[in-house]
Protein backbone atom coordinates (compact mmCIF):
# COMPACT_ATOMS: atom_id res chain seq x y z
CA UNK A 1 0.00 0.00 0.00
CA UNK A 2 1.46 2.85 -1.27
CA UNK A 3 1.33 6.24 0.35
CA UNK A 4 2.63 9.80 -0.01
CA UNK A 5 1.94 13.29 1.41
CA UNK A 6 1.92 16.61 0.07
CA UNK A 7 1.93 19.90 2.22
CA UNK A 8 -0.40 22.63 0.87
CA UNK A 9 1.33 25.52 3.42
CA UNK A 10 0.10 25.91 6.94
CA UNK A 11 -0.87 22.81 8.63
CA UNK A 12 -2.25 21.29 5.32
CA UNK A 13 -1.55 18.09 3.86
CA UNK A 14 -3.26 15.58 1.04
CA UNK A 15 -2.28 12.55 2.02
CA UNK A 16 -2.49 9.93 -0.80
CA UNK A 17 -3.16 6.61 -0.02
CA UNK A 18 -3.24 3.96 -2.59
CA UNK A 19 -4.90 6.37 -4.85
CA UNK A 20 -7.48 7.88 -2.49
CA UNK A 21 -6.99 10.91 -1.02
CA UNK A 22 -7.70 12.56 2.64
CA UNK A 23 -7.32 16.29 3.48
CA UNK A 24 -6.18 17.44 6.89
CA UNK A 25 -6.95 20.79 8.24
CA UNK A 26 -7.12 22.50 4.72
CA UNK A 27 -6.57 26.14 5.20
CA UNK A 28 -6.00 27.24 1.89
CA UNK A 29 -7.52 30.46 0.96
CA UNK A 30 -6.05 32.85 2.77
CA UNK A 31 -3.02 30.95 3.00
CA UNK A 32 0.03 32.60 1.38
CA UNK A 33 2.07 29.47 1.30
CA UNK A 34 -0.92 27.22 -0.65
CA UNK A 35 0.01 25.94 -4.00
CA UNK A 36 -3.44 25.63 -5.20
CA UNK A 37 -7.09 26.71 -5.14
CA UNK A 38 -9.98 24.69 -2.80
CA UNK A 39 -11.60 23.78 -6.19
CA UNK A 40 -8.67 21.98 -7.49
CA UNK A 41 -8.53 18.87 -4.83
CA UNK A 42 -11.22 16.35 -4.15
CA UNK A 43 -10.66 14.43 -1.46
CA UNK A 44 -12.63 11.52 -0.03
CA UNK A 45 -12.15 12.45 3.81
CA UNK A 46 -11.00 15.71 5.53
CA UNK A 47 -9.67 15.41 8.53
CA UNK A 48 -9.93 18.42 11.12
CA UNK A 49 -7.50 18.83 14.29
CA UNK A 50 -9.53 21.95 15.96
CA UNK A 51 -12.11 24.82 15.05
CA UNK A 52 -9.57 27.26 14.76
CA UNK A 53 -10.02 29.38 11.16
CA UNK A 54 -6.08 28.74 9.69
CA UNK A 55 -7.57 24.84 9.71
CA UNK A 56 -11.04 24.45 9.72
CA UNK A 57 -10.31 26.87 6.14
CA UNK A 58 -12.13 25.62 3.27
CA UNK A 59 -14.23 22.36 4.57
CA UNK A 60 -17.54 23.80 4.24
CA UNK A 61 -17.06 24.74 0.65
CA UNK A 62 -14.59 21.75 -0.17
CA UNK A 63 -17.12 19.02 1.45
CA UNK A 64 -19.92 20.40 -0.03
CA UNK A 65 -19.22 20.26 -3.73
CA UNK A 66 -16.89 16.84 -3.59
CA UNK A 67 -19.74 15.46 -0.48
CA UNK A 68 -16.21 14.46 1.35
CA UNK A 69 -17.15 12.95 5.12
CA UNK A 70 -15.60 15.69 7.56
CA UNK A 71 -14.40 14.07 10.15
CA UNK A 72 -13.50 15.78 13.50
CA UNK A 73 -14.60 16.08 17.91
CA UNK A 74 -18.41 16.35 17.71
CA UNK A 75 -18.45 20.06 18.31
CA UNK A 76 -16.84 20.67 15.13
CA UNK A 77 -19.10 18.49 13.67
CA UNK A 78 -22.11 20.36 14.93
CA UNK A 79 -20.92 23.82 13.64
CA UNK A 80 -20.34 22.31 10.68
CA UNK A 81 -23.99 20.52 10.24
CA UNK A 82 -25.17 24.12 10.42
CA UNK A 83 -23.17 25.30 7.83
CA UNK A 84 -24.39 22.64 5.64
CA UNK A 85 -21.96 19.97 5.67
CA UNK A 86 -24.03 16.55 5.17
CA UNK A 87 -21.33 14.08 5.61
CA UNK A 88 -19.48 14.04 9.34
CA UNK A 89 -18.25 11.54 11.44
CA UNK A 90 -18.15 13.26 15.16
CA UNK A 91 -15.50 11.60 17.56
CA UNK A 92 -13.91 12.34 20.66
CA UNK A 93 -10.31 11.70 22.74
CA UNK A 94 -9.34 8.37 22.86
CA UNK A 95 -12.13 7.25 19.99
CA UNK A 96 -11.01 5.33 16.52
CA UNK A 97 -12.97 4.45 13.83
CA UNK A 98 -12.16 1.89 10.90
CA UNK A 99 -12.60 3.58 7.25
CA UNK A 100 -11.79 0.71 5.78
CA UNK A 101 -8.08 1.94 3.70
CA UNK A 102 -7.23 3.48 6.74
CA UNK A 103 -7.83 3.60 10.41
CA UNK A 104 -8.19 7.34 12.54
CA UNK A 105 -7.69 7.96 16.25
CA UNK A 106 -7.97 11.00 17.66
CA UNK A 107 -5.20 11.81 20.11
CA UNK A 108 -4.98 14.56 22.79
CA UNK A 109 -3.52 18.10 21.69
CA UNK A 110 -2.65 20.82 23.86
CA UNK A 111 -4.07 23.96 22.85
CA UNK A 112 -7.62 25.96 22.26
CA UNK A 113 -10.55 25.21 19.90
CA UNK A 114 -12.85 27.65 18.98
CA UNK A 115 -15.11 28.26 15.72
CA UNK A 116 -14.45 31.11 12.60
CA UNK A 117 -17.84 32.73 14.66
CA UNK A 118 -16.40 32.39 18.20
CA UNK A 119 -18.26 29.19 18.92
CA UNK A 120 -16.71 26.91 20.76
CA UNK A 121 -14.94 23.82 19.34
CA UNK A 122 -14.75 21.63 21.88
CA UNK A 123 -10.84 19.93 22.84
CA UNK A 124 -8.06 20.09 20.13
CA UNK A 125 -6.99 16.84 19.26
CA UNK A 126 -4.60 15.26 16.71
CA UNK A 127 -4.62 12.23 14.81
CA UNK A 128 -3.08 8.57 14.54
CA UNK A 129 -3.67 7.61 10.84
CA UNK A 130 -3.18 3.66 10.35
CA UNK A 131 -3.19 2.03 6.69
CA UNK A 132 -2.28 -1.57 5.96
CA UNK A 133 1.69 -0.60 6.02
CA UNK A 134 1.99 2.94 7.89
CA UNK A 135 0.83 4.67 10.71
CA UNK A 136 1.46 8.32 10.72
CA UNK A 137 0.61 11.07 13.50
CA UNK A 138 -0.52 14.58 12.89
CA UNK A 139 -0.29 16.37 15.74
CA UNK A 140 -2.79 19.37 15.37
CA UNK A 141 -1.35 22.28 17.11
CA UNK A 142 0.22 21.20 20.58
CA UNK A 143 2.59 21.39 22.90
CA UNK A 144 4.61 18.33 23.71
CA UNK A 145 3.22 16.06 26.24
CA UNK A 146 4.54 12.97 28.15
CA UNK A 147 1.99 10.84 26.23
CA UNK A 148 3.52 11.38 23.28
CA UNK A 149 5.55 8.00 24.15
CA UNK A 150 2.60 6.13 24.41
CA UNK A 151 1.81 7.25 20.92
CA UNK A 152 5.67 6.59 19.67
CA UNK A 153 4.70 2.78 21.01
CA UNK A 154 2.27 2.46 18.20
CA UNK A 155 5.55 2.23 15.42
CA UNK A 156 5.06 5.77 14.27
CA UNK A 157 6.36 5.64 10.24
CA UNK A 158 5.99 9.18 9.72
CA UNK A 159 5.00 12.46 12.01
CA UNK A 160 3.89 15.72 11.22
CA UNK A 161 4.84 18.14 14.12
CA UNK A 162 4.63 21.98 14.04
CA UNK A 163 7.41 24.25 14.69
CA UNK A 164 6.16 27.47 14.60
CA UNK A 165 6.19 28.85 18.40
CA UNK A 166 4.33 31.42 19.66
CA UNK A 167 1.14 29.57 19.05
CA UNK A 168 2.45 26.38 19.30
CA UNK A 169 5.61 23.95 20.28
CA UNK A 170 8.54 25.62 18.47
CA UNK A 171 11.71 24.27 17.23
CA UNK A 172 13.72 23.04 20.50
CA UNK A 173 10.34 21.85 21.97
CA UNK A 174 9.51 19.97 18.67
CA UNK A 175 13.54 18.30 19.50
CA UNK A 176 11.78 16.88 22.74
CA UNK A 177 8.42 15.57 20.54
CA UNK A 178 10.44 14.03 18.39
CA UNK A 179 12.42 11.81 21.11
CA UNK A 180 8.86 10.87 22.69
CA UNK A 181 7.39 9.97 19.28
CA UNK A 182 10.72 8.02 17.72
CA UNK A 183 8.64 8.07 14.06
CA UNK A 184 11.07 7.07 10.94
CA UNK A 185 10.58 10.55 9.53
CA UNK A 186 9.32 13.56 11.11
CA UNK A 187 7.63 17.18 8.43
CA UNK A 188 7.22 20.01 10.08
CA UNK A 189 4.28 22.28 9.98
CA UNK A 190 2.32 25.40 10.94
CA UNK A 191 5.65 27.83 10.13
CA UNK A 192 6.69 30.47 7.85
CA UNK A 193 3.16 31.29 7.04
CA UNK A 194 2.63 34.56 9.16
CA UNK A 195 5.62 36.66 10.76
CA UNK A 196 4.71 35.39 14.28
CA UNK A 197 5.79 32.10 13.07
CA UNK A 198 8.63 32.36 10.68
CA UNK A 199 11.36 29.74 11.43
CA UNK A 200 14.14 28.52 9.08
CA UNK A 201 13.19 24.65 7.97
CA UNK A 202 16.75 24.10 6.66
CA UNK A 203 18.24 24.50 10.12
CA UNK A 204 15.39 22.88 12.48
CA UNK A 205 16.70 20.09 9.97
CA UNK A 206 19.94 19.95 10.92
CA UNK A 207 19.08 20.09 14.64
CA UNK A 208 17.22 16.72 14.18
CA UNK A 209 19.41 15.14 12.40
CA UNK A 210 22.07 15.68 15.22
CA UNK A 211 20.14 15.51 17.47
CA UNK A 212 17.80 12.64 17.10
CA UNK A 213 17.41 9.39 14.63
CA UNK A 214 14.48 10.58 12.93
CA UNK A 215 15.10 11.68 8.86
CA UNK A 216 13.84 15.17 8.33
CA UNK A 217 11.76 15.41 5.34
CA UNK A 218 11.31 19.47 4.51
CA UNK A 219 9.14 20.09 1.71
CA UNK A 220 8.25 23.49 -0.18
CA UNK A 221 4.39 24.54 -0.57
CA UNK A 222 3.61 22.02 -2.78
CA UNK A 223 6.10 19.19 -2.77
CA UNK A 224 5.23 15.61 -2.03
CA UNK A 225 6.94 12.56 -0.85
CA UNK A 226 6.30 9.07 -0.98
CA UNK A 227 6.90 6.59 1.29
CA UNK A 228 7.28 2.64 0.22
Amino acid sequence: MSLSFTWLGHSAFRLDIDGRTILLDPFLSGNPLSPIRPDEITPEYILLSHGHSDHVGDTVDIAKRTQAAVIANVEVVSWLHKQGVEKTIGMNIGGSHDLGFFKVKLTIAHHSSSLPDGTYGGNPAGFVISTQRHKIYFAGDTAPFAEMSWIGDMGIDVAFLPIGDFYTMGVEDSIKAIELVRPRFVVPMHYATFPAIMQDGGAWATMVNNRTNATPIVLDPGGKYTID
